[in-house]
């Protein structure tokens, strides 16, 4: 690796979404994910490599706050301290997704925005209801 190789590396890490700045931003209102540099792949959580070639030029960017249901479940058997069962989703923003905490009986399809947060032991998740 050059040392050309380790600038471009230290730059990237620098200009990286964490998942403490994601939080943050999520308690706010503001929805943000990373776009990687080489592809354009958008995800909607903080990640150190683009999923899709591996590319650690990724930037911050801002994502809607209303989409669709692109799948859902419901958990019956929950995390402990959590009051269950509930219903999350994987929700379409754009080209990103999001996975989301939604009230019983949201649909595959159906049209939701971003509402509040849950914030359980200092962990946060974006909840979307129907609009």
């Amino acid at each position: 690796m050059s040392e050309q190789d380790l600038t471009t590396d230290d730059e990237a890490a620098e200009n990286r979404l964490t998942y403490g700045e994601w939080e943050e931003a999520l308690r706010d209102g503001t929805l943000l994910g990373q776009r990687c540099g080489d592809c354009g792949h958008l995800t909607g959580a903080p990640k150190a490599a683009c999923a899709q070639c591996g590319s650690r030029t990724l930037a911050t960017t801002e994502l809607p706050t209303a989409g669709e249901v692109y799948t859902e479940t419901t958990l019956e058997v929950v995390p402990e301290d959590f009051d269950g069962p509930y219903q999350v989703a994987l929700v379409t923003l754009g080209d990103a997704r999001v996975m989301a905490h939604v009230p019983e009986g949201v649909n595959i399809g159906e049209t939701v925005e971003l509402t509040e947060t849950v914030d359980d032991a200092g962990s946060v998740a974006p909840v979307f209801e129907p609009n």
